[in-house]
């Protein structure tokens, strides 16, 4: 053998498969975390949703109370009285409009989301 001549070598190119298999470890993952991340979160929001529905419904109670005082005021501004008709006044300066309507039930709570 001639030491002067390169020794001929096979240049061998990385295995892509390690790096490739890393990442499809890592997507699949990040994509389990946020799964689960996000399905303790949706579990805290119904918890939360849950805690105030008491109180929408009290605040439902209370609407429909003030729109029915609301009406009777206005039957009473109609009817001539003065007290009534300033109120009435006040509260149409104010941005405040009272349907002369019959009382409008109050829409019930929104549909449970199907699980």
């Amino acid at each position: 053998m001639n030491t002067d001549e390169p020794e001929i070598t096979a240049e061998r190119s990385p295995d892509p498969w390690p790096a490739l298999v890393l990442l499809v470890v890592t997507v699949v993952a990040w994509l389990g975390f946020q799964t689960v991340q996000l399905s303790k979160e949706r579990g805290d929001l119904q918890t939360v949703r849950a805690a105030q529905e008491p109180t929408m419904q009290q605040a439902q109670k209370i609407r429909a109370q003030l729109d029915s005082i609301a009406r009777k005021t206005l039957e009473l501004a109609q009817q001539g009285n003065p007290g009534a008709a300033l109120i009435v006044e006040e509260l149409a300066r104010r941005g405040v409009t009272i349907s002369q309507g019959p009382p409008t039930t109050p829409a019930g709570p929104a549909p449970a989301p199907s699980k």
